[in-house]
C-alpha cells in the first residue's frame, strides 16, 4: 500500500456553466491525472468543493470516477462532515458507489474536544469495512487533531493513514514515530512534501498535480531513493506554483488554471467566486513558465 499510493491528487469537481456537475469531465479529468502520475484520487474533498455538493451528486461523482479509472487506481471518497450520523451515511454511500476508501475530515464549526474526535472517527470506522484515511487540516476546520489522538486511532484496523495538512513538523514527526510501520502519512500540502518525507512520511495528497503530476511523482521517487539534490531541483521549480494555488481559497486558483489551459473545469460554486485579476495574472504567468511540464 505504501509503495503503491505515494501520490494522490485532490481532484477538483468540474461543472457546467450552469453550475451542475459535469460527470463526463469528472471522468476525463480523472483519467488524465492518472495518466500523468497520480496513483490515486481524493474525490469530493476540499478541492472538490464537498460542502456545496449534495448527497446524490457525491454518489454520482464517486461512481463516475471509479468507472473511469478502473480497479488499479485508488479512489478515496470525501464522505464525512461535522455530523457523526451523517458521516456514517456518507461512508455507506461511498461503499455502494464503488469507492476504495473514505476520507475522514476533522469536524469543522462544532469544534469537538480531542476525545470527541476520537469517538467520532471510531464510530465512523466501525460503521464501514472501507479503509479510512484521517484528514487533519486546521486552516480549514479551526481545530487541530493532536498526535496522541492519531496514534490511538491508528490502532483501529481500517484506519490506514492520515492526510496531515497542519504543516506542524513536530506533530507530524510524532505521528510517524508513534504509529506502526504500515500506517501511511501523506503530506497534505505540496510545499511540505520534502519536509514530511524526510521525517519518514510516505507521499503527498497534491493539488499541484493537476498540472505537474509527473514532476511530483519523480520528486517523490527521488526522495524515496535518497537523491535529495534531484528532488530539491524539481521542488524549487514548483514553489511558485504551490504558492499561487493557495493565494485564494482552494480550489479557486486551480479551477481557473485548468480553464486557462483549455480543460473545462467550470467556475466554483457559491460562496466561492472566480479569482480576482491579480490572481489570474499570477496564475497565467506561472503556468506559462511551466508549460513544458504539463500533462499531454
Amino acid at each position: 500500500m505504501k509503495e503503491k499510493y505515494k501520490l494522490l491528487t485532490a481532484m477538483v469537481t468540474p461543472m457546467f456553466s450552469s453550475g451542475e456537475v459535469d460527470l463526463g469531465a469528472c471522468a476525463e479529468l480523472a483519467r488524465t491525472l492518472v495518466a500523468n502520475g497520480s496513483q490515486g484520487l481524493i474525490v469530493t474533498g476540499t478541492t472538490g468543493e464537498a460542502p456545496t455538493l449534495s448527497r446524490d451528486e457525491k454518489k454520482s461523482i464517486w461512481g463516475a470516477v471509479k468507472s473511469a479509472v478502473g480497479e488499479e487506481v485508488y479512489v478515496v471518497a470525501g464522505a464525512t462532515n461535522y455530523s457523526t450520523q451523517e458521516s456514517i451515511i456518507g461512508v455507506e454511500d461511498a461503499l455502494l458507489a464503488g469507492a476504495d476508501a473514505v476520507l475522514l475530515t476533522v469536524p469543522y464549526y462544532n469544534k469537538p474536544t480531542q476525545e470527541g474526535l476520537f469517538e467520532h472517527f471510531s464510530a465512523i470506522a466501525e460503521a464501514t469495512r472501507l479503509p479510512c484515511i484521517l484528514y487533519n487540516v486546521p486552516s480549514r476546520t479551526s481545530l487541530n487533531m493532536q498526535a496522541e489522538i492519531v496514534t490511538r486511532l491508528s490502532k483501529i484496523d481500517n484506519i490506514i493513514g492520515i492526510k496531515e495538512a497542519s504543516s506542524d513538523m513536530d506533530q507530524i514527526s510524532k505521528i510517524i514515530n508513534s504509529t506502526d510501520d504500515d500506517f501511511i502519512v501523506w503530506s497534505g500540502n505540496d510545499a511540505d512534501i520534502i519536509s514530511v518525507m524526510a521525517l519518514g512520511g510516505d507521499g503527498v495528497v497534491s493539488v499541484a498535480a493537476h498540472f505537474v503530476g509527473n514532476d511530483i511523482s519523480k520528486m517523490i521517487n527521488f526522495i524515496s531513493d535518497g537523491d535529495m539534490n534531484a528532488a530539491n531541483d524539481i521542488n524549487s521549480k514548483l514553489i511558485d506554483l504551490y504558492n499561487v494555488l493557495f493565494i485564494e481559497s482552494n480550489p479557486i486558483p486551480v479551477k481557473w488554471g485548468l480553464n486557462h489551459l483549455g480543460f473545462k473545469a467550470g467556475a466554483p460554486r457559491l460562496p466561492l467566486l472566480e479569482p480576482v485579476q491579480n490572481t489570474r495574472k499570477d496564475m497565467a504567468n506561472i503556468l506559462n513558465d511551466l508549460k513544458e511540464n504539463f500533462y499531454k
